[in-house]
């Protein structure tokens, strides 16, 4: 049978199962192994028809005919964007060697401000389409009430919009009352479309990167917009945010039960939704907020990551170290794939126990099925040393540096700084750089204001993500000159991390 042809017989199959199956049904199938199962047979399938992944292979002298365990699978060499994606052509990613196996490229943008395209079939919605099926169904009841879906991701080849656009429409087509609205990242038209459609539904639902959505909130008060009218609900992407900012928000905009009316996807451009925020996972993620102690013990930190739950039969997620992997299908399947995120995985049944050890039972005041499905759970701090995102774009150090390397600015500094997003006043984030002075450099207001403006240039020359992201007011960063050595920043005789 032709490529194209399974191709098409694995989309129909992945559309009537998704169409026919309750959520309830699929998320409730599991045998012990079935995930890790899943995960071998898709490495010998991938193996089999994908060009590139059989060169990987074969370059590193793995014989895939001995991979039969669990136990054998881990310890394949893992992928990543730099070892696989960048050295093969993009169609040798592809099934059978053929871009024409795929309807559809979403595009990321890189450090380099270069796009990486990654290629999707039809069929590879139906996974994400569960994960917002989840999300809607669980907390918000989308499945009984006339719903506004308001996309406010940048739309055009950036992954966000378009991704949420397909796998709700999958949605309404299985029954939902759901109907969509595609204003994108334009503040002004989401602000018109919402008083325009809004009094016609229950619910409004916003989906958006956090501190967008929360321009977009506060931009609406100022203009007399009353939130509370509209049911708001609030689906967010892309970054770790505060339960004090959740808090806020939800006032803001007259939601009443921050763990129904909220939900966080933890997604990427490469595997599409990995997994989602659900009530358990929001009512455990509150109930940490205030106890960083337990936190710590939990998370390696006492800082809050974010913590969803996933899917093993969807996307198969392994720990190196304090990095996630994952392997999934899709347009350009991925084994072993390294994020490149830090985080880590914590079964159902521990957490729970971890949780009642603490003097918390997560799942008292939830409804038992939907709000507190036996799931995994899944945290993440984000990048490691070389990025962070902001208003869901990726901001890479590697361009922050260029940006101090002007000549009239590289003579005051060493060329050491720290990038972190922090919060500004009334939970507004902010893009906050401290620079370390050379020996005798001087901290002055102009140079500070320098510094940020030659960063900001950098990254809107060479990052599309951030141009098409971020508003333009947030997109020069508070730079903050810091001693030689500072020992919060620049410790001596340590190794350097670019971001916090």
């Amino acid at each position: 049978m032709p490529l194209a042809n399974r191709q098409s017989e694995r989309a129909l199959r992945a559309l009537e199962k998704f169409y026919a199956l309750s959520l309830d049904d699929e998320l409730s199938e599991r045998t012990p192994g079935e995930a890790s199962g899943r995960a071998v047979a898709l490495f010998h399938e991938v193996r089999e028809s994908v060009p590139a992944y059989r060169a990987f292979l074969a370059e590193r002298g793995v014989d895939a005919l001995k991979v039969r365990t669990p136990v054998d699978f881990s310890r394949l060499p893992t992928t990543s964007k730099k070892n696989y994606h960048q050295a093969y052509a993009l169609a040798e990613l592809c099934r059978g060697g053929d871009l024409g196996t795929s309807d559809f490229v979403a595009v990321s943008s890189g450090s380099t401000g270069e796009p990486t395209v990654w290629p999707r079939f039809v069929s590879d919605e139906i996974g994400t389409a569960w994960r917002f099926e989840q999300v809607l169904s669980d907390g918000f009841r989308a499945d009984s009430r006339r719903t506004l879906g308001v996309v406010c991701f940048a739309l055009g080849s950036w992954v966000g919009g378009m991704y949420t656009i397909a796998a709700c429409r999958h949605l309404a087509a299985k029954g939902y009352r759901l109907t969509l609205v595609t204003p994108g990242n334009q503040r002004a038209e989401i602000l018109r479309v919402v008083r325009a459609l809004g009094p016609l539904f229950e619910q409004t639902v916003l989906f958006g990167y956090p501190p967008f959505l929360k321009d977009v909130i506060d931009a609406g008060v100022a203009d007399g917009l009353d939130w509370s009218a509209f049911g708001v609900r609030l689906v967010t992407a892309g970054e770790v945010f505060s339960e004090s900012w959740r808090t806020l928000v939800c006032e803001r905009v007259g939601a009443r039960d921050p763990v129904r009316h909220t939900a966080s996807l933890y997604g990427t451009a490469d595997g599409g939704v990995l997994a989602n925020e659900t009530p358990l996972s929001i009512s455990t993620r509150r109930f940490l907020a205030s106890r960083p102690e337990a936190a710590r013990e939990l998370f390696g930190e006492p800082r809050l990551p974010t913590l969803c739950q996933y899917d093993p039969k969807h996307r198969y997620f392994e720990t190196d170290g304090d990095e996630l992997l994952f392997t999934g299908d899709g347009g350009v399947p991925l084994v072993r794939y390294r994020i490149l995120d830090r985080g880590g995985l914590v079964t159902h049944e521990a957490m729970l126990s971890f949780l009642r050890d603490h003097g918390f039972e997560p799942t008292r005041d939830l409804a038992p099925g939907r709000e507190a499905r036996a799931l995994p759970f899944l945290f993440v701090f984000g990048r490691g040393s070389f990025a962070l995102s902001f208003y869901g774009a990726n901001v890479h150090a590697e361009t922050v540096s260029v940006g101090l390397e002007r000549p009239e600015l590289a003579a005051h500094v060493t060329g050491k700084f720290v990038l972190e997003v922090t919060t500004a006043v009334d939970e507004n984030a902010e893009l906050s750089l401290a620079v370390e002075l050379t020996a005798n450099g001087t901290a002055t207001e102009a140079l500070e204001l320098e510094l940020g403006r030659s960063v900001r240039a950098e990254l809107e020359r060479t990052n599309g993500e951030f141009l098409a992201y971020v508003p333009a007011e947030r997109r020069t960063p508070r730079v903050r000159l810091l001693p030689l050595g500072e020992p919060n920043y620049f410790p001596p005789g340590v190794k350097h991390r670019y971001t916090r």
